[in-house]
């Protein structure tokens, strides 16, 4: 059975984000996010999700993703997701959503957000009971 783990206190000093870019994210993204100061990188093309959250927990990178079958995956899994409800068209929308949840967001670690135009959720990844 998979349930959500509780929220957990964010850390005193945050560690700087490092952010993984699934291939159906657009490019402005990612040079947004460099221009920032931010670790990021694209998904190795046609990789397979299991690889693409392999890569997410191997090396602490929030996964930036418009796939919503990462949702499902636990905290053990993936390290996090920010799953993209934002239309492809709507660059504009991106940067300035992404800019106001990096403003407002610290503790990504084990955590699901959505991120919307201008606004956003975030709940804790699944956890599996044994």
């Amino acid at each position: 059975m998979l349930v959500r783990s509780p929220k957990k206190a964010m850390p005193s000093l945050t560690p700087t984000l490092k952010f993984l870019l699934d291939e159906n994210v657009k490019a402005v993204l990612l040079k947004y996010l460099k221009s920032e100061g931010f670790e990021a990188k694209f998904t190795p093309y046609s990789a397979k999700d299991s690889l693409v959250a392999n890569i997410s927990i191997k090396e602490q990178r929030i996964l930036v993703t418009n796939d919503h079958d990462f949702q499902w995956y636990t905290k053990d899994q993936i390290f996090s997701v920010i799953l993209l409800n934002i239309p492809q068209h709507e660059s504009n929308s991106l940067i300035s959503s992404f800019k106001k949840l990096l403003k407002e967001f610290k503790n990504f670690k084990g955590r699901m957000i959505l991120l919307e135009s201008n606004k956003w959720t975030d709940s804790p990844l699944w956890e599996e009971i044994t």
